[in-house]
């Protein structure tokens, strides 16, 4: 059984972010002017940091090279209150890196991502770390894990009765969780990743209210417990067994888009584990995405429960 006192054990990316704001319309064929922020990254820790930052006892399961980047991750992680001992450092390899260009209003138009070092996160790898997932209170992963090492943590998973949520983190990835679905207790899609994850051919209008609610409905039906699929700037819709919903974002002035998901996944799972009712975590998810969207960090550094609160208007 799961240690309901346990820790959240996350896996998945660590990364160094390269976040590039043109001043002005680029011009193709030579060098534009642009605000270039170099920040860290990777859907897992992410999501490690925001749950750290808000007190939840957290380890990180994730890889580095034994770079200066990687070095960086690993301070940083360990500031913030996450425990970094199980981090592979892998010589020879190099840390995660994510380049993204944003658009005038702080959204993402156009990323690359180099993660190569994850798959040194092996099945042989999580199986030695058993102990860990015994341990837990819930599982965090990203779907920067190979196929291999998906198959495994679920056997652990499974093995200890260990409730799994995951952020399907793009949709050239997010396939990846498709076999998984009736194993997730929860997960976290934006409307490309549902038409993904659903792999019927269907496109879903993140727009239109009806058609996100039917996706999350049948995402319950493959077997997933909490299924929330968001939406950018409309919000977030839910479905679980019980019920479903809509919740409306908060509108505010975007300074950089880059990890607000996580932001949400992270509150929202937090919220769950200290026993509060859906509808109201994921409005604390939401909350935390707005913070992480007027930030110029990927995660809010002085993130904290009374700060989701105070942002909670809706």
């Amino acid at each position: 059984m799961a240690n309901p006192e346990g820790h959240v054990l996350v896996i998945g990316a660590a990364s160094l972010d390269i976040k590039v704001r043109p001043k002005g319309p680029p011009i193709p064929d030579t060098s534009n002017p642009a605000d270039i922020r170099v920040s860290l990254g990777g859907a897992a820790r992410n999501i490690a940091e925001n749950l750290a930052r808000l007190g939840q006892r957290t380890v990180l399961l994730s890889a580095v090279g034994a770079d200066e980047s990687g070095r960086r991750i690993l301070d940083q992680a360990a500031q913030a209150g996450i425990d970094t001992q199980h981090i592979a450092v892998r010589p020879g390899r190099r840390t995660g890196t994510y380049l993204v260009v944003l658009d005038e209003s702080g959204r993402p138009t156009l990323a690359f991502d180099d993660m190569d070092v994850i798959t040194t996160l092996t099945p042989r790898y999580l199986v030695q770390r058993r102990a860990l997932f015994r341990d837990a209170a819930m599982a965090v992963i990203d779907a920067n894990l190979s196929p291999a090492a998906l198959r495994a943590l679920f056997r652990l998973a499974r093995e200890y009765d260990l409730p799994v949520c995951a952020d399907p983190t793009s949709a050239v990835l997010a396939s990846r969780l498709c076999p998984h679905l009736s194993a997730l207790r929860l997960i976290t899609p934006n409307v490309t990743e549902a038409e993904v994850l659903l792999d019927n051919g269907t496109h879903i209008s993140g727009s239109d209210p009806e058609a996100t609610l039917h996706a999350a409905r049948r995402l319950v039906q493959m077997g997933v417990g909490l299924a929330v699929i968001t939406r950018a700037e409309i919000g977030l819709t839910y479905a679980t067994a019980d019920a479903s919903g809509h919740i409306p974002a908060i509108q505010t002035e975007v300074v950089d888009a880059t990890g607000a998901g996580d932001a949400l996944t992270a509150a929202t799972i937090f919220a769950l584990l200290n026993g509060i009712p859906v509808d109201e975590a994921l409005r604390l998810g939401v909350s935390a995405a707005t913070l992480t969207l007027r930030s110029a960090e990927t995660v809010v550094p002085d993130l904290s429960l009374e700060l989701l609160y105070d942002q909670l208007v809706i």
